[in-house]
């Protein structure tokens, strides 16, 4: 399996939407979290397997749900895929896939304002996430999971306790029950953070 680079995200992305050009698919605008926007903003060295979309923007400037994925955007996306031999998911709504998504349970506060955007031609825009951002994705993943590379990840964005209590908090709205609460603190205390375990 190809493992994307910060070069070959960009030259596939670039890759995508000039096949979009050429198929006369309708323009779309995506906005990118996870693995992708890290290595994208150079928040973070390392590789991905996949581009994972959270949400998309609407003629309006108005986040919508990634659900499904327009249709003639996705077989550029194939084809795309086939040609640079990538995975038949490399580019995916799997954060925002289901009503337990991201997107579905409610994004961060003053999220569409922190969006960095890249024009990769006239058919797609791509808005990949902030680091703030990412600090509240990837707490919220690292719980989920307890540990592994979400938690590199939020460990190598050296966050600061207060953008750590404001994840924390934003991800219990997300999950407001007693044993997600239990297994935030846990974490927390586990990553050097008592301090924000002992504020929630």
């Amino acid at each position: 399996m190809k493992e994307l680079t910060k070069d070959i995200i960009n030259k596939t992305l670039k890759l995508l939407n000039d096949r979009m050009e050429l198929n006369g698919t309708s323009p779309i605008k995506i906005v990118v979290c996870g693995g992708s926007a890290l290595i994208a903003a150079n928040l973070v060295n390392r590789v991905t397997k996949d581009i994972d979309i959270v949400a998309l923007m609407n003629k309006k400037a108005q986040l919508i749900e990634p659900v499904p994925l327009p249709i003639d955007f996705m077989k550029a996306a194939k084809q795309v895929g086939e040609l640079l031999d990538l995975p038949d998911d490399w580019i995916n709504n799997g954060p925002s896939s289901n009503e337990g998504g991201i997107f579905q349970l409610g994004l961060p506060e003053l999220f569409t304002e922190r969006l960095q955007e890249v024009k990769y031609g006239d058919a797609l825009t791509v808005y990949f996430i902030s680091r703030l951002d990412q600090i509240h994705f990837k707490l919220w993943a690292a719980v989920d999971r307890f540990g592994g590379y979400h938690a590199d990840d939020l460990i190598a964005l050296n966050p600061t306790m207060e953008e750590i209590l404001q994840a924390a908090k934003w991800s219990m709205k997300l999950d407001p029950s007693a044993g997600y609460h239990e297994m935030l603190k846990m974490f927390l205390r586990q990553i050097g953070f008592d301090n924000v375990a002992e504020r929630i």
